[in-house]
């Protein structure tokens, strides 16, 4: 299904009411660009207020037993146990967003069928270890894709407009690492960074690892057409699935950290116009992420110094997304408040 396209007349109407505001022109900034954005992809000239909904995919990766992370894989289990009863960084951002929230296990290793509010699309208990052998096989991946497309389907389905995918996965910053490197021929030490917290020891392991992951990929003559299923995570090709549906139904997604990147890198390589549809949040700590954007052509909105994924930096700007939206919709123009313009 191709991706949707963007309505360039309507990007000129919405500019025009912008400069019709009772202010200097441009004096909002980055704001009045935000409004105009959603103005162009809703193909209105104001805006409908933001109605948000979340994602988060969740897989475990088998390169953990390469001591690449400061936290052991069982964390990826407790993590989605703790989303579900509502005690993460996300469920408090999502409340304040008012957003919808769902968390779908695509491949955690440990059994979370029995908690309540998590979503089952478990593709297999955890990718292989991507040091030595491909991550998963290609069904594998395009079940994860999927999953990722049925969940976006569905809150498009229940009139959300604008998504957000978040991630969970220990090892999942070594892998998106070597999706990055892939996709933007930068060399590991340019992009890899510290994840959970590890050591400058551990740090220089991870590096290593992930340069010996890429000589494996590369020396196989892999295609970018298989980099997902060489060194991904289910939970990427689920975000990358996620992308790539809403795009075609021409619906805005927020872009978090430096996993979110990853996953669209994979979205780009497949279908290059999905980034038309792809908003920037915040820059994220992780070494590489500048890379990633500066690669799909985005711009952050925020840089907070955070590095902790689940689609936090993406649910933080909503707020001020909605800000930008209501002050295009609900500012008075010149000629109604019967204020002189400039001449």
């Amino acid at each position: 299904m191709p991706i949707q396209h963007i309505n360039a007349d309507i990007a000129l109407q919405a500019r025009a009411r912008q400069d019709s505001l009772t202010k200097p022109r441009g004096s909002l900034g980055k704001l009045e660009d935000i409004a105009c954005w959603f103005a162009t992809r809703q193909a209105k000239i104001i805006p409908d207020t933001l109605k948000p909904h979340i994602s988060i995919f969740a897989a475990d990766h088998g390169v953990t037993i390469e001591g690449i992370s400061a936290f052991p894989s069982a964390v990826t289990g407790e993590m989605v146990k703790n989303f579900a009863s509502g005690g993460a960084s996300i469920n408090v951002l999502a409340k304040q967003a008012h957003a919808s929230l769902h968390i779908i296990d695509v491949g955690v290793r440990v059994d979370t069928s029995s908690i309540d509010g998590v979503q089952q699309c478990k593709t297999t208990i955890g990718t292989a270890n991507i040091l030595h052998q491909q991550a998963m096989t290609q069904e594998a991946c395009q079940k994860a894709m999927n999953a990722g497309k049925h969940e976006a389907m569905q809150a498009i389905q229940q009139h959300k407009n604008v998504l957000i995918a978040g991630d969970m996965g220990i090892g999942n910053t070594t892998a998106s690492a070597a999706l990055i490197c892939l996709f933007t021929h930068e060399k590991p030490k340019h992009i890899v960074g510290k994840g959970t917290g590890i050591d400058d020891k551990t740090y220089v392991h991870k590096i290593q690892i992930v340069q010996d992951i890429i000589n494996r990929v590369t020396h196989q003559n892999t295609s970018p057409a298989d980099y997902l299923t060489e060194v991904g995570g289910f939970e990427i090709a689920a975000m990358a699935g996620f992308y790539l549906a809403a795009a075609e139904q021409g619906v805005p997604m927020i872009i978090d950290g430096f996993i979110s990147a990853a996953a669209a890198l994979v979205a780009q390589n497949i279908k290059p116009e999905v980034t038309q549809w792809m908003l920037a949040s915040h820059l994220s700590e992780e070494s590489g992420h500048q890379q990633a954007l500066d690669h799909l052509k985005l711009q952050p909105l925020l840089n907070f110094n955070m590095r902790l994924g689940e689609g936090s930096g993406a649910a933080l700007v909503v707020p001020l997304l909605q800000s930008a939206i209501a002050l295009h919709r609900d500012m008075a123009t010149f000629v109604s408040a019967d204020i002189s313009s400039k001449t």
